[in-house]
């Protein structure tokens, strides 16, 4: 097991899998007396996400290309904790044989037989446009080609806003979740696109329960400087919220990532705002930026990534084939709450 599955997303999976069908029926019994009650509290970790996508109900979910362990193992628990119900796409007697082959119970989910990956994908995409599920995830798909059917225009699946994707970190003894943008669509942005990329980090932050989410927009250091076009786009974002161009939540930059997530940097800096300190949403300059903050706080600080791509018709779960089950599960739940 990896050193990122010690979290309290696992010891959700623990409590389903301990004493067989007993543990699953107490996992159960609890998420049902929570089912119908609103989760009124901000959501600070997995469990508690868990707890609130459960509450709101199951959503169907198509995937495509499911033939590997770790995504099949992951849609199971979601079935079993009643996150969603499941349309598999692929080859079916391919995934047959890998879930034989890893015990994993396939029991109330739909197979659909498509030949390639490609088409797996494409038909994921119908599913969504025709209503027949809610939220598309990949399987054993190129990222590329997942989202390809999604922006193909057949299954009219645009809705005129940029694709992008939200991570959100539950750290080790970090006392709130810490969502970044974007670490895995958007590779050069502009300022016209960052404004999409902040907007729509902020909608998935109010979905987790954080009103008016605090978004700092990172930098190399919290200056405004000519010479640097990354701080000159961060203060115009942290002006257009204050017009109203970005809405739902308070946007400060440019920010460093110390005086963005301590308190005690931002007092030392003598920088002075809502966000400084106590940022929920961290905005990297570019891709690779995002990513590098990602691994690092995935390698370095111990912190598990979930995901998911908005701005579509239909939340996109395009995890890493390298995340474990209990990431995709996290990921799945995530998703199920966006549609709610």
């Amino acid at each position: 097991m990896s050193r990122n599955d010690v979290s309290a997303a696992e010891s959700v999976l623990t409590t389903t899998r301990s004493a067989g069908g007993e543990g699953r029926a107490k996992a159960q019994a609890s998420i049902e007396a929570k089912k119908g009650r609103e989760y009124e509290v901000r959501i600070n970790n997995y469990r508690q996400l868990t707890e609130a996508a459960c509450q709101a109900g199951p959503g169907t979910i198509g995937v495509a290309w499911p033939d590997e362990h770790e995504v099949l193992l992951a849609v199971a628990e979601a079935r079993q904790l009643g996150l969603a119900e499941f349309i598999l796409v692929g080859d079916e007697q391919t995934i047959r044989g890998e879930a034989e082959r890893n015990q994993v119970d396939l029991t109330g989910m739909t197979l659909l037989q498509e030949a390639s990956p490609q088409a797996a994908a494409q038909r994921v995409m119908r599913l969504i446009a025709d209503g027949e599920a809610e939220i598309a995830m990949k399987g054993r798909v190129e990222t590329r080609l997942f989202l390809q059917a999604v922006l193909d225009k057949e299954f009219g699946l645009r809705t005129g806003r940029l694709l992008t994707h939200v991570a959100v970190f539950e750290i080790p003894d970090f006392p709130r979740l810490i969502l970044v943008s974007d670490a895995g669509v958007v590779i050069e942005p502009t300022l016209e696109q960052k404004a999409e990329i902040v907007q729509n980090a902020i909608d998935v932050a109010l979905k987790l329960g954080i009103e008016q989410p605090k978004v700092a927009i990172l930098a190399a250091n919290e200056m405004v400087n000519p010479k640097l076009p990354v701080s000159i786009d961060a203060a115009s974002l942290a002006k257009m919220a204050d017009r109203g161009q970005i809405r739902g939540g308070l946007v400060d930059g440019p920010l460093a990532l110390d005086n963005a997530v301590s308190v005690e940097a931002a007092r030392v800096k003598k920088i002075v705002g809502a966000v400084a300190g106590e940022a929920d949403v961290l905005v990297t300059p570019n891709l690779e930026a995002g990513n590098m903050l990602a691994k690092s706080i995935t390698y370095f600080a111990r912190g598990i990534m979930i995901g998911v791509v908005v701005g579509a018709k239909a939340p996109l779960i395009v995890n890493s084939r390298s995340d474990s089950h209990a990431a995709k599960l996290m990921s799945i739940a995530l998703s199920v709450l966006l549609t709610k």
